[in-house]
């Protein structure tokens, strides 16, 4: 554990099996463990949509219901969950299930700028304790049919790992004109707001 950093007895506990949010909070120093959450996030969308929810607003809900889900089975605990959702012209995407829907994915986000939306929530003993959104938009080059082959030859499985097909942080790179928002929140942490919510809630000491 970070000594003089991390200011409460145990680690952050981390409601995500992603590596990248890992790495980030590693790369800042964060102690963590991680516990994953046992909740149906297309059950949960299609509820929060029907309620009226936009894609932003979905990942609000799902980042909180993640922290809320692993806080009630981890008491005394500080739980972060974190989601992130993709929207563009009015549909959303989710993680390709094959190369088929990353073909697809890409071709429908050619030429088009999308929307990330990324959404953390900490929770302690079942209670919400902080939540935060941040936003950025992404324009993909125009991408001809062999180009997104050639792409996906050179990402492998890695272009199902991310909504969008893409990784950014990679090969993915070339696919892209534009990019507007926070390096952190494009990969799914809003880290510098995140941490400015655990200064809040008095986790940190920097």
């Amino acid at each position: 554990m970070s000594a003089g950093l991390w200011r409460l007895a145990r680690p952050l506990l981390l409601a995500s099996g992603s590596q990248t949010r890992r790495e980030l909070l590693t790369s800042a120093a964060i102690p963590l463990e991680v516990a994953g959450p046992r909740v149906d996030e297309r059950a949960i969308e299609a509820e929060a949509r029907a309620a009226g929810a936009d894609p932003a607003g979905v990942a609000t809900v799902l980042a909180a219901a993640k922290a809320l889900d692993v806080s009630r089975r981890h008491r005394d605990r500080l739980v972060l969950g974190a989601d992130q959702t993709l929207a563009c012209e009015g549909t959303a995407l989710h993680k390709p299930r094959d190369r088929e829907e990353a073909r697809s994915q890409i071709a429908f986000l050619s030429g088009r700028t999308h929307s990330l939306h990324s959404a953390v929530a900490l929770a302690r003993d079942g209670v919400l304790v902080g939540q935060l959104r941040d936003d950025a938009r992404l324009t993909l080059r125009a991408l001809a049919p062999e180009a997104i082959e050639l792409y996906l030859d050179l990402a492998g499985d890695r272009a199902t790992a991310s909504v969008g097909a893409y990784q950014l942080e990679g090969v993915g790179i070339h696919l892209f004109e534009r990019v507007e928002g926070d390096h952190a929140t494009i990969l799914g942490l809003p880290l510098l707001p995140l941490l400015g919510l655990l200064r809040e809630t008095g986790a940190l000491a920097l």
